[in-house]
């Protein structure tokens, strides 16, 4: 072969290697670009909690089980989970002058509890004490010893700055690790101190996934400031005047009524638990509010939210795209009507 031959396809062969080394890249960011695309498609992540008539968790539902509507329009539910999956939980524990003594020692011992029932290695939590103002006691951390030492190394003293704990609480809950989070509230009373008005924590829930939930202490004081629920809903019994025959005989069925009881006369109660403001704060999330008589009814009360936070059905839908900042309802239901079902209510789209 001639050395004129041989230098031609040399110079063939590293034009043809050249060309090919520069068309390569873009095909390459291409494949990365429709990676990218595809994994970056938003999801509207929903937690659901169903249960049945009696309040107790139905396990065993299948992603055609569910149905959900935005603005009440149908979604297609894309991602399905019943698996128990980590949480990122925050524990707010209302550390007022009112929670002192026995009952603020059944808090202690309630928390302690709940972080056992949860039982995960994964799961991760902060602890968050508010009186006059919020303080974060026990930043991130999966060691609930390090939690249970923090716990201990707080007292009870001043006011109530729930709303405000709570703003400062949600953003946190969401730099945690996990894709559940949430935040568990534990007050005995009315927020007193916050400079946070509640339609503004209403509205910094509504901007996060975060599950809210609400123990409040009430230690009996409800019935004693309301009307029963038969006054409520019908008013007086209403009592015919004259009566036959000129008497006017009290009716036997009747209460004799009684004078309200001085709050101060009921030891260990501080003013009346708002519960129409704790469900402001949970209803929309997709927690609940449960309202215990007794500090000692503490433990059974977060242990239903350990085994509700155990046990729930994830679901996730492309979002529309549309970053108009307003708020988009959401309804989950499940096919059988028997069943209810409990998720968020809505998000902000921004």
């Amino acid at each position: 072969m001639s050395r004129a031959l041989v230098a031609t396809l040399a110079s063939t062969f590293l034009v043809v290697s050249l060309h090919g080394q520069q068309t390569a890249p873009p095909r390459q960011r291409e494949d990365q670009g429709s990676f990218r695309f595809k994994s970056g498609v938003e999801l509207i992540n929903v937690t659901a909690t169903v249960t049945d008539a009696t309040g107790r968790f139905v396990p065993g539902l299948t992603r055609d089980d569910f149905l959900v509507w935005e603005d009440n329009q149908p979604q297609q539910v894309t991602h399905f989970s019943a698996d128990r999956v980590p949480v990122s939980l925050g524990i707010l524990l209302d550390t007022s002058q009112s929670m002192a003594g026995e009952k603020f020692d059944n808090a202690r011992n309630a928390i302690d509890k709940f972080l056992d029932d949860l039982g995960s290695a994964d799961d991760e939590f902060f602890l968050m004490q508010f009186n006059n103002a919020p303080h974060l006691v026990q930043d991130w951390t999966g060691d609930r010893r390090s939690l249970s030492r923090a716990l201990y190394g707080v007292a009870p003293r001043g006011g109530t700055a729930m709303y405000d704990a709570v703003a400062d609480a949600v953003p946190l809950s969401q730099a945690g690790r996990n894709r559940k989070k949430a935040i568990v509230v534990i007050s005995d009373g009315n927020d007193m101190t916050s400079r946070t008005p509640l339609a503004d924590v209403h509205q910094i829930i509504r901007q996060s996934e975060a599950l809210v939930y609400a123990v409040g202490i009430d230690c009996g004081t409800i019935t004693s400031f309301r009307r029963s629920p038969f006054e409520q809903r019908r008013g007086p019994l209403p009592i015919p005047f004259p009566f036959p025959g000129g008497r006017r005989p009290f009716p036997p069925t009747m209460p004799q009524p009684q004078p309200p009881l001085n709050r101060n006369t009921i030891r260990g109660c501080g003013e009346p638990v708002d519960v129409a403001a704790l469900r402001d704060l949970t209803d929309d999330s997709g927690g609940r509010t449960e309202i215990v008589r007794d500090s000692r009814d503490l433990n059974p009360a977060t242990a239903g939210i350990a085994d509700e936070l155990s046990r729930q059905y994830y679901l996730g839908y492309p979002a529309n795209g549309v970053k108009d900042g307003r708020w988009h309802t959401i309804r989950v239901e499940v096919k059988n009507k028997a069943y209810r079902v409990r998720a968020r209510r809505g998000y902000v789209a921004t």
